[in-house]
């Protein structure tokens, strides 16, 4: 038998394997083939044998940290998402601020380089902004200006709705068709006369419009991987000028950041999943769910291994991570779409409907079935949900009455929820609590 090994000095060490059939040898590190995946995890690598259990095929190790570095130096790199998610909280604040005008807020959203919109200096001299990356991803939008405008046009219009129609009754006891604020428990909550939060809207729209549709639709698709000379380029290293990353490389890590940009430790995120108010907050919250513990160390694992599938230049084995990635971070999103729609329904059950509580989950569950849209369904083009079905359900969801969620019924609840629920592998019992 013949062994060639190559070892990169890297945070992720690389073994390759050849061999020819010697009937006088037994394999080296023969194993029974019963894994077909062909990674090293560890001390063990699962090779697919072809029946013949001779493992000379590529293992790839997933290190235990997302830390990856060429020569020394770091090659992890996702400031600009960072940045995004920092303007996405700040945002989400100025909702909240009665003497802020639509002007401001709108700024801030669309941020022009060195405008002084936001309190953090550094924010304002970035060049980076949320708006321009709001359904932007190069899978659903590339060819997709009509929908781009109308999704940038209700994030711009919920902008305007919150200081037009909540902020003037902000001290006002809102009531059907009237705006203002109204009890949850110990919070107080700002409605429109139908009963939503346009800061939820607002927030839960862009865990989809923004982080979900730029790490499934755009840095995690083929066309952004594999763009130009990427895959040339990564399999002889060659980096982006005055970089220490290959551009593929760099595209990959853009995905991560979107998911864990605000970790403390990023490398290691699932640590302190909440870290921002956006997609990595509510990883966390589903795997806190029981029946779906775990989801978040597969999500990690996955995006680990892409990373490391990178540096081997093994592009089969990073496109299957991806599309474990798109199928585990769509699930969250319709995990919580199907939960809050559960939770609004029992606040509006009980003996004295608990329209405050039932609202704010309410208003969640709107933001996140808006995010349905940006969902991917794996090995397809497809999202899980059209944007045509999505804003159907949308107008299922206040069209009980004229007072839209004051009016809504628990038939209208429930269907929505098992029209999600049926289409991933979970049920709304299950999604509910």
């Amino acid at each position: 038998m013949k062994n060639a090994l190559l070892i990169l000095t890297l945070s992720v060490s690389v073994f390759f394997t050849s061999c020819e059939n010697d009937d006088n040898e037994t394999p080296i590190n023969a194993i029974t083939p019963t894994c077909t995946d062909g990674i090293k995890n560890g001390d063990e690598t699962d090779v697919d044998c072809g029946g013949s259990c001779t493992p000379c095929d590529t293992g790839i190790v997933n290190p235990d940290s997302y830390v990856f570095e060429r020569e020394g130096e770091n090659t992890v790199n996702f400031g600009g998402q960072t940045t995004r998610l920092k303007m996405g909280d700040e945002i989400l604040s100025a909702f909240k601020d009665d003497t802020a005008s639509a002007a401001k807020i709108q700024a801030m959203y669309a941020h022009e380089e060195g405008a002084n919109d936001f309190e953090d200096a550094d924010l304002n001299a970035s060049d980076k902004s949320v708006r321009s990356k709001t359904a932007a991803s190069k899978d659903l939008f590339g060819a997709n200006a009509t929908d781009q405008a109308l999704i940038r046009a209700e994030f711009d219009g919920w902008i305007s709705a919150q200081v037009d129609e909540v902020f003037p009754n902000w001290n006002v006891a809102a009531e059907a068709g009237t705006a203002g604020q109204i009890a949850d428990g110990e919070s107080t909550r700002y409605v429109s006369a139908k009963g939503l939060e346009y800061n939820q809207l607002f927030n839960k729209g862009l865990i989809g419009s923004l982080t979900v549709d730029q790490i499934l639709n755009n840095y995690l698709s083929t066309v952004v991987l594999d763009e130009s000379d990427n895959i040339d380029n990564n399999n002889n290293d060659i980096v982006a000028e005055g970089k220490s990353y290959t551009i593929m490389e760099h595209k990959w890590d853009e995905a991560y950041g979107y998911a864990y940009g605000l970790n403390a430790d990023a490398a290691n995120p699932n640590a302190d999943l909440g870290a921002d108010s956006f997609l990595n907050k509510y990883i966390g919250r589903v795997d806190g769910d029981n029946d779906f513990a775990g989801i978040a160390e597969e999500i990690f694992q996955a995006f680990k291994l892409g990373r490391a599938a990178i540096v081997a230049k093994n592009y089969e084995v990073r496109d299957e991570q991806a599309e474990i990635i798109k199928e585990k971070i769509s699930t969250v999103v319709a995990i919580r779409a199907v939960h809050y729609l559960q939770q609004g329904k029992q606040a509006l059950s009980k003996e004295t409907p608990a329209y405050g509580t039932a609202f704010h989950d309410l208003s969640e569950g709107y933001g996140f079935i808006y995010s349905l849209q940006f969902t991917r369904k794996p090995n397809s083009s497809d999202s899980y949900f059209s944007k045509t079905e999505v804003d159907t359900f949308l107008v299922d969801l206040l069209g009980d009455g004229e007072n839209g969620l004051w009016d809504v019924t628990d038939v209208t609840l429930d269907a929505l929820s098992e029209a999600i629920a049926e289409r991933f592998d979970f049920t709304v019992a299950q999604a509910a609590e």
